[in-house]
């Protein structure tokens, strides 16, 4: 009749990859759906509420990133990386905001560019600006930079066999 699909078989490290990779994404769309609507919220109101950062963009986006960016951390230290050690005493914090500031100049670039350069101030633009092209190189910058800067994976060393030494020649 038909025929069966071929099986995949992954490595272990592949497989660690992949659900690292898919951990991250998922924590990442819950931090990207608060900062959006926040940022749209501030920005362009949308009928709900006046916008009281229509004028200051970029600072909107700042401002409800870093509401994302709490989220992002705990669900990152506490589900992504969660068999991973911390490298930093202050369990990573330090080092996680820091990454997260310097990546998030990609997508405030993004929109700057956006809003200054192309002219563009819509809703649509601004967001395909910053939340659509920034966000996806922001994304993959953050993902290799936690990964090997952060949280690193513990290296588990086979056992060395015992050498006993009698002193004598």
């Amino acid at each position: 009749m038909g025929r069966a699909l071929p099986s995949i078989t992954v490595s272990a490290r592949t497989d660690r990859f992949l659900s690292e990779a898919w951990r991250f994404a998922a924590i990442g769309v819950l931090a990207t759906v608060v900062s959006f609507t926040l940022f749209n919220l501030l920005v362009h109101g949308f009928g709900i509420v006046d916008a009281p950062l229509n004028r200051h963009a970029v600072t909107g986006y700042v401002l409800a990133n870093v509401v994302g960016m709490a989220i992002s951390f705990r669900g990152t230290k506490d589900w992504v990386f969660r068999e991973r050690r911390v490298r930093h005493a202050d369990g990573g914090v330090t080092a996680f905001v820091v990454i997260n500031v310097v990546t998030m100049l990609i997508p405030m670039a993004c929109l700057a560019f956006s809003r200054h350069v192309l002219d563009r101030t819509d809703a649509f633009s601004d967001n395909l600006a910053a939340n659509v092209i920034g966000l996806a190189l922001g994304f993959v910058a953050r993902f290799w930079l936690f990964r090997y800067t952060v949280f690193v994976r513990t290296v588990e060393l086979p056992a060395q066999p015992r050498v006993h030494r009698s002193g004598q020649e």
